[in-house]
């Protein structure tokens, strides 16, 4: 390829064979791009005498009144790919956009791809606002490439020690203790625990934190064989009730780390002849729209998701603007139903 004119960072790009963003990343030393590579793209610029644009880079670097909110991808029964709790969500955010001026640009996201990457050089938006990552762990690293990068972001999401960045959420432990309690008082002292338990996926460790304290606090040891791991689908739910079952576990009630969850465990136990209430009790946590129309009606943990959007979007504009802001767990609050009344 040969150049005519003033050489260009797609001009670099092409000769180094690389995206064009890749290029505006070397270029600017982020520690996205390995060394290899930079130093390859270095030496093409330097061959073409390339020169940054400052007034194209002053003009990037002005506010474009546009937040990103991305969603992950979540396994669930149609094509959405989306949970259906962050449905709620969406409208929550959309409407605190709005109110304060701002556009919503909505992507979703595939967690296999590099997603921290795409907004980086884009300039489509001032930050971003995530729902929903997966595997905390295996996320934990790309949050943290975000922060270095200087990217503002805020996350739907428990605030955990050395996090990178700020996150909302709901206050997990409280609302794993509360649902549980209210079992206690229905009288059920076997209870099951459906959702993982562990720091991978830090909501349901902390609403499973909230379940063993409930439980400890009345007198009575949480079992861990009566726990067993799920994520936020029906099939995850139906599978973790029904391998419960298998191996002869006696249960008076589940309690379930979301409303998909306990959704799947109902039709598990519908599978075996056993009645909600009357046999197993059954709570979920999230109150998304599905729970009130089941039968029986799902008694769960409802988030307050539209004081959630105000927060993300207060804290992300916050950030945008060079102030603090500081992650914050939100109250629950238990909603009663038939599928736990005895």
């Amino acid at each position: 390829m040969t150049t005519k004119g003033k050489a260009t960072s797609l001009d670099i790009a092409y000769l180094a064979g690389v995206s064009q963003p890749t290029v505006s990343r070397a270029l600017r030393g982020s520690p996205m791009v390995n060394e290899e590579t930079r130093r390859r793209i270095l030496s093409i610029a330097r061959q073409l005498n390339y020169k940054v644009d400052k007034n194209a880079s002053s003009l990037r670097l002005r506010n474009a009144g546009t937040l990103a909110l991305l969603f992950f991808e979540d396994p669930t029964p149609d094509d959405s790919l989306i949970n259906p709790f962050f449905h709620s969500m969406l409208g929550s955010i959309t409407r605190a956009c709005a109110l304060r001026g701002y556009d919503l640009l909505v992507s979703f996201q595939q967690l296999s791809t590099d997603w921290q990457a795409d907004y980086e050089d884009s300039n489509k938006a001032d930050g971003i606002i995530l729902l929903g990552y997966g595997d905390y762990h295996e996320s934990r690293a790309r949050l943290q490439r975000l922060v270095e990068q200087g990217t503002h972001f805020v996350r739907w999401g428990a605030a955990l020690p050395d996090q990178p960045g700020v996150s909302i959420g709901s206050d997990n432990f409280q609302g794993g203790f509360d649902i549980t309690r209210h079992l206690l008082e229905q009288g059920c002292r076997r209870i099951a625990f459906l959702g993982h338990a562990s720091s991978h996926y830090p909501e349901f460790e902390e609403r499973y934190r909230g379940h063993v304290e409930a439980m400890r606090a009345a007198g009575i040891a949480a079992e861990p064989a009566l726990q067993h791991d799920a994520i936020t689908t029906e099939q995850s739910g139906h599978d973790a009730c029904a391998a419960l079952l298998a191996r002869g576990e006696r249960f008076d009630a589940v309690c379930a780390a979301s409303d998909l969850i306990a959704i799947g465990a109902m039709r598990a136990l519908r599978a075996q002849g056993l009645q909600v209430p009357a046999d197993v009790a059954v709570t979920g946590f999230d109150d998304i729209p599905l729970a009130g129309s089941v039968s029986p009606s799902l008694t769960t943990v409802q988030q307050d998701t539209k004081l959630a959007g105000s927060l993300l979007v207060d804290g992300l504009i916050a950030l945008i603007r060079g102030e603090a802001a500081e992650s914050r767990a939100i109250a629950t609050r238990l909603v009663p139903r038939d599928s736990s009344k005895r």
